[in-house]
């Protein structure tokens, strides 16, 4: 088990170096850059595979203990270890990771971006999965760090390369945003660590900040928890997301709402509510207003971007909606409860899958139709998809839906259960504050809903949701294909899982539940 775990970790980085070496004869194909298109193909497929082997071999009876450990002496100066683990909790978010990371790759190889070298676009790709990987695998606190800073060099380039407009401007932003924050989180992590005797998490997490001071855990919190707050994204800190999803290629909008946001919340739960639980405690009723200003804030944008005339951009909105939705993990964790956690640990999974689909399915509109301005494919000449394009608007409605927290598919569940966590948060906390918070996010409930029905009754019927009878008889330039096969692969898995999710809930919950519990109870 500890060498899947570290295979899954690595894999990827040996893999990124092959992809910029040649590619060796018999093996090319029909040109150089199908030859490492396919071999991102088979790397992301292997790790895929690896990290199923991984759960496959989980125990599952005790998801609280640390299992597939492996724990080696780094720098020992400074008492930094290789200690890498997986329990209930960074489990399923590590084969989320793997499994869209797989499925961008495949769809790469039939829809690669336009930009410059497969190869860079490859080995960025795989760079990106390893440090996203070793974020949710490592159990110390630098190499936690260094897994952090891991990702955005090749998110950067992923934007800045093959984006579209303003994709320069978008890239900035988000580099220094989310640099800024990483400088301000190091230095509360090097604080935990001196301060802690250990840069050790499942140490300083049984300690449970008994050796941490109050002012120092604060102090850590905050430092910490902004730097983690860029990254969840939580208002106001989240003005660099609409932008780089905006501006990045598709599969880039996938990867970085799938996966790299839950890095974010991760840091949360893993780092902060353990080791520094009486900081946690004071922040908790901060975090929990920011978060449902945040659910408010992103539904009325969404809102305001999907009316007539507003020229709003579908990607965009998107991307604002999931300021809505992290808004809802944020929540929960502020709750400081079993329950608001389980919440927000679920409601991460499946903003993952719904919304990583939803950026497939959008990026797919935009390469039809040349555009992803609402009030273009919403024209008497738009989309029109249930006539033009029946399948590909049903699956924009059946996301739409998952989105908007439909009972019986996945983005039900972690909002209804963080939404409880904070109809009785932890003991301490004001309830009554936590009941308005929680009245606030059932507000966004409803505002989602709103949003996501106005953009498939624009998008889908076509004509401001008009008859969808004068688009249906058009010529070839406006009845766009359907859902291709290699669509249909990368897509299949996510409304699978989103329609599982909501059906058997309880197949995460039994993972997350007991590790969570034993978080809260520091680790012990």
């Amino acid at each position: 088990m500890q060498y899947l775990l570290a295979a899954v970790v690595v894999l990827p980085l040996v893999g990124a170096v092959a992809s910029l070496l040649p590619a060796p004869p018999g093996l090319k194909g029909r040109s150089p850059e199908q030859a490492v298109l396919r071999h991102g193909v088979t790397v992301t497929g292997a790790v895929l595979a690896l990290s199923i082997a991984l759960a496959a071999g989980f125990d599952h009876d005790s998801p609280a203990r640390m299992q597939a450990t492996t724990d080696i002496s780094w720098i020992p100066a400074l008492n930094i270890r290789i200690h890498l683990g997986v329990d209930g909790v960074s489990l399923p978010l590590l084969v989320l990771t793997a499994l869209l990371t797989f499925l961008c790759a495949l769809y790469s190889y039939f829809k690669m971006p336009a930009g410059p070298s497969p190869k860079a676009f490859v080995a960025l790709l795989l760079v990106l999965e390893s440090g996203t990987l070793a974020t949710f695998a490592v159990l110390d606190l630098m190499l936690f760090f260094l897994a952090f800073e891991m990702v955005l060099i090749p998110m950067y380039f992923l934007i800045a390369r093959w984006g579209g407009e303003g994709r320069e401007r978008a890239a900035w932003r988000f580099i220094l945003y989310t640099l800024l924050g990483s400088v301000v989180m190091l230095l509360g992590l090097l604080l935990v660590g001196i301060k802690g005797g250990t840069f050790d998490m499942v140490a300083l997490a049984t300690d449970n900040g008994a050796k941490l001071s109050r002012t120092t855990q604060l102090i850590a919190v905050l430092a910490i928890g902004t730097g983690l707050a860029v990254k969840a994204p939580m208002w106001p800190l989240h003005s660099w997301l609409p932008d780089a999803h905006t501006a990045a290629p598709t599969v880039g909008s996938v990867l970085l709402a799938g996966v790299l946001l839950k890095m974010g919340t991760y840091g949360f739960v893993r780092i902060v509510l353990p080791i520094a639980p009486d900081g946690a405690h004071t922040f908790a009723p901060y975090l929990a207003a920011f978060a449902a200003v945040g659910i408010i804030y992103g539904s009325l944008v969404c809102l305001n971007l999907a009316r007539r005339g507003a020229k709003g951009d579908l990607k965009r909105l998107i991307a604002y909606s999931s300021v809505g939705h992290m808004g809802f993990v944020l929540l929960g964790i502020a709750t400081l409860t079993p329950t608001g956690l389980n919440g927000a640990l679920f409601a991460n999974i499946a903003h993952g899958l719904i919304t990583g689909l939803l950026f497939f399915l959008v990026g797919a509109v935009k390469d039809r139709y040349g555009t992803s301005d609402l009030d273009a494919l919403s024209g008497r000449t738009g989309a029109a998809l249930y006539g033009k394009a029946p399948r590909l608007g049903g699956l924009l409605a059946f996301g739409a839906i998952a989105s908007l927290g439909l009972p019986g598919l996945a983005g039900f569940w972690g909002e209804m259960l963080a939404m409880f966590g904070a109809f009785r948060p932890a003991e301490g906390l004001s309830r009554p504050a936590f009941l308005t918070f929680m009245a606030l996010a059932g507000l966004g409930t409803l505002l989602t809903a709103a949003y996501m029905l106005v953009v498939v009754r624009r998008v889908c019927m076509g004509g401001d949701g008009g008859s969808t009878r004068p688009q249906t008889a058009g010529t070839a330039e406006n009845a766009p294909t359907d859902v291709l096969s290699y669509e249909f692969a990368a897509w299949t898995p996510l409304v699978a899982l989103t329609v599982l999710a909501g059906l058997w809930p309880a197949a995460l919950l039994g993972l997350t539940d007991p590790a969570v519990q034993q978080l809260l109870r520091g680790g012990n």
